[in-house]
């Protein structure tokens, strides 16, 4: 099999050759730690910017035996913009306080093919790896730019202002997703985080009320495989994200979801992408991160359905021996049938 076939066999829940491999961010400082690179020249990294060129994605997944590459379209968001360690984004106070902000929101234009020229040269040169597709479809993206207080309490006391910017970016994503999925993409990617590790942010009720509706509509245009990311605890609504027809589920954080538990419950339905600890990764030893991929490949992967990858990205601060330490034990256990 090449990379794209087991990509997408194991979304099909089926047992291809060997466990997949796949990371949908990787960090710019990292990545040049790993394959020597210049660093940066920027000390604020914009995750919304595509910082990598084809061949440089291609480059990283061969170094790493990766299975994908990722090519990323995100709406803007409108908040502050605040740099963490190596240039890692962080959004603070959300812009869009009122009704009177939403003139602040200027999305690019979603059928303007000036859009997608970089991302058709990303298929185009693509090779036999699992093209990916990444973006955010709505909510978070509506959550960040108004901030979480302010959209929380919208909700309740204003629900129409928090429905029009969701709509705003619920909207552009179905004409976005719609032409992405005609282009030649393998895999549609959303990172809209829905939880903190206690459980989902929004109640199931009003998520299923205010969320759940938009989902829908963007969900008729995604003709791929779809993988959605969320941080946190999603239990709860799990059996909403799966009504949705989602393909995969990314991370499963360690500490907010058992992955060998949704593996007994939901193996059957839905495939299971994740999660190497990033505080493993971050703060362990090359034999800590074996021996963590080692469990995983053991517990989650036999039948099949599985992609293994980091509990979240590959972050500026992990240590690049223990990135290249996961990446040969996924090599060492990982083919099938597993036996380790």
């Amino acid at each position: 099999m090449n990379s794209r076939e087991r990509v997408l066999a194991a979304l099909r829940r089926e047992q291809p050759d060997r466990v997949p491999y796949c990371e949908f961010a990787i960090d710019r400082s990292l990545a040049s730690r790993l394959m020597g690179w210049p660093e940066p020249a920027d000390a604020i990294i914009d995750l919304d910017a595509r910082i990598y060129t084809v061949e440089e994605r291609k480059a990283l997944a061969d170094f790493l035996h990766m299975d994908n590459i990722t090519y990323v379209i995100r709406a803007p968001v409108y908040a502050q913009k605040v740099a963490g360690q190596d240039g890692r984004l962080f959004y603070g106070e959300g812009l869009i306080k009122t009704e009177a902000d939403l003139e602040k929101i200027k999305l690019p234009d979603p059928h303007d093919d000036a859009l997608y020229a970089e991302a058709e040269e990303f298929i185009k040169n693509k090779g036999d790896y699992a093209a990916c597709f990444g973006t955010r479809i709505g909510v978070f993206p509506a959550m960040l730019s108004m901030g979480i207080d302010t959209f929380s309490i919208a909700l309740y006391e204003n629900p129409r202002f928090a429905e029009t910017v969701m709509d705003i970016y619920f909207d552009w994503a179905a004409v976005v997703a719609e032409r992405v999925c005609q282009m030649g993409f393998d895999v549609f990617v959303t990172t809209d985080d829905h939880a903190f590790k206690t459980g989902p942010i929004l109640s199931p009720a009003l998520f299923r009320r205010f969320v759940i509706p938009r989902y829908r509509r963007v969900r008729k245009k995604i003709t791929i495989p779809w993988v959605m990311h969320s941080d946190g605890n999603v239990m709860p609504i799990l059996e909403d994200l799966l009504a949705l027809g989602i393909a995969g589920l990314h991370p499963i954080e360690k500490g907010a979801m058992d992955i060998r538990q949704v593996k007994r419950d939901y193996g059957r339905r839905l495939c299971l992408l994740g999660n190497v600890d990033l505080n493993i990764l971050g703060l362990g030893t090359p034999e800590d991160v074996e021996s963590e991929v080692r469990g995983l490949i053991r517990d989650v992967a036999p039948g099949g359905g599985y992609i293994i990858s980091s509990g979240n990205s590959l972050a500026s601060y992990l240590k690049p021996e223990n990135v290249i330490a996961m990446s040969q034990a996924i090599q060492k256990y990982g083919h099938y049938p597993i036996a380790v």
